[in-house]
């Protein structure tokens, strides 16, 4: 069994605790495939949000 790295794992709980103001446990018990999609998911909100912000 492949382990993910703890560093890696810890900045995809940290990002998505920011963004959405999810608890750990919560976040935790994502697995990895849906946690991934929730931080594109972020992602992609941001960059639109930013190329708004840069719009004005």
């Amino acid at each position: 069994m492949k382990h993910y790295p703890i560093d890696a794992l810890w900045q995809e709980l940290i990002y998505l605790a920011y963004h959405l103001h999810w608890d750990l446990d919560r976040l935790i018990d994502l697995e990895h495939a849906d946690r991934a999609r929730l931080i594109q998911g972020v992602a992609a909100l941001n960059a639109r949000a930013w190329d708004e912000v840069r719009q004005l």
